[in-house]
């Protein structure tokens, strides 16, 4: 599993250090006096939130407002033990609220359009990105010897149509953010939303993160992240138990929230790169998958067969991609996925699942007239990536085809 830190981990260690402004919050372990104290301050209104790592929280109803001191501990204890999708919460914490006259949405990562870092900016701030319309959204690359200057900032926020009252306050703190991001060994972060106050001050009033390990500097870190409680799901725990009965290839996976695309990847780095592709584009990956290391038949059919039971009646696109492999066998992998589909339609019947298909290495040609033949035989409609395609493209071009699907099924049921 990825490092990862939420708003609370922020607020405590990250938000002051490196001048971000965020709003005031209190812990579970505040009083009732504090809490009451802390209202009468903040004008009266807060927000109880779990401290857990998953997305989405407000849209899953476990963000309560707040205006009563004695229902604020009531409130807090009630979210702090709530189990979310069979996860529960490390903590609850409490956070001033916020007026606002608009919201901004931000992100720093890691883009391999750029083969670098980037800034994606938005004024459309508390949507989920892959909602956000192209032109209402701009993604800048960072310069990772000269870094990110208010003046290019000022440069997107202006072309954005920001009000002039907060371009200036939003520009230093998204610097900060840079700042931050590069000195503490992030791949990801994000703030969504910043609020922005009727005096044009931006706030940030939600965070995530990811830490790359391997960067010298996330393991410099003066603090030590919290630990939350660990829940695997059954298609974890099936897929855990799979990998450890053999040495020989991977069978990684890891549940993500999305809808639609059944990752079937290959290639550590690439796989990572594939669903952060997916994800931008708004393909809604169902988990995260790395199943390289020139596996066996009888390897990959096991770890195909674990995919499709638990996770193929959710999707509606089958996307099998990854770099050009060393030493992987196209043939013999392509062979097991084939029959592990095959294994499946004959127990449940009938797919129409589409499958796009992106790969390179030894004997890919004999592999994909396997696969070809698998799907015809199966009337599966596919497409399939030469090479020479870079991964990023048959995973955007992958999303879109899931995106699509999607809304022709919406109208239909309409």
């Amino acid at each position: 599993m990825p490092v990862q830190i939420t708003e609370l981990t922020f607020l405590t260690y990250l938000a002051k250090r490196f001048k971000i402004p965020v709003p005031d919050y209190l812990t579970t372990e505040a009083t009732g006096a504090q809490i009451r104290a802390a209202l009468k301050r903040w004008g009266g209104k807060a927000l109880a939130k779990p401290d857990i790592l998953m997305g989405k929280r407000g849209k899953l109803g476990m963000v309560k407002n707040v205006s009563d001191g004695v229902d604020a501990q009531r409130i807090l204890k009630s979210v702090q033990s709530t189990d979310i999708n069979g996860i529960f919460p490390r903590t609850a914490y409490l956070v001033q609220h916020i007026p606002a006259e608009m919201e901004a949405y931000s992100a720093i990562t890691y883009d391999s359009r750029f083969v670098g870092p980037a800034i994606t900016v938005s004024l459309a701030g508390g949507m989920d990105v892959e909602d956000i319309a192209g032109e209402k959204k701009i993604t800048l690359p960072i310069d990772i010897y000269k870094g990110l200057d208010a003046y290019k900032v000022d440069k997107i926020l202006t072309k954005l149509e920001c009000p002039q009252k907060a371009i200036s306050q939003l520009s230093q703190s998204l610097v900060n953010l840079w700042d931050m991001f590069i000195s503490t060994g992030m791949k990801m972060c994000e703030v969504n939303p910043w609020r922005i106050t009727p005096e044009g001050k931006p706030v940030a009033c939600d965070f995530k993160a990811v830490f790359d390990e391997p960067n010298f500097r996330y393991n410099n870190l003066d603090f030590s992240l919290p630990e939350y409680p660990v829940t695997s799901t059954f298609f974890e725990e099936e897929m855990s138990s799979w990998s450890t009965s053999s040495h020989q290839g991977q069978a990684h996976v890891s549940e993500l929230d999305g809808k639609l695309v059944l990752p079937i990847l290959f290639g550590g780095g690439a796989s990572t790169i594939i669903v952060e592709t997916l994800i931008r584009n708004g393909g809604e990956p169902l988990f995260l998958s790395d199943f390289g290391g020139n596996p066996t038949y009888e390897r990959m059919y096991g770890t195909a067969k674990i995919c499709f039971e638990h996770k193929l009646a959710d999707a509606n696109l089958i996307l099998i991609l990854g770099g050009k492999a060393n030493n992987t066998l196209i043939d013999i992998t392509f062979k097991a996925i084939s029959d592990a589909l095959r294994n499946y339609v004959d127990n449940h019947g009938p797919i129409k699942t589409p499958v796009v298909v992106g790969r390179g290495g030894p004997r890919l040609l004999n592999g994909l007239l396997i696969l070809k033949d698998t799907l015809d035989s199966l009337h599966l409609p596919y497409v399939i990536f030469g090479p020479d395609t870079p991964v990023t493209k048959a995973a955007e071009y992958a999303a879109k085809f899931a995106k699509a699907l999607k809304k022709m099924e919406h109208s239909n049921e309409s």
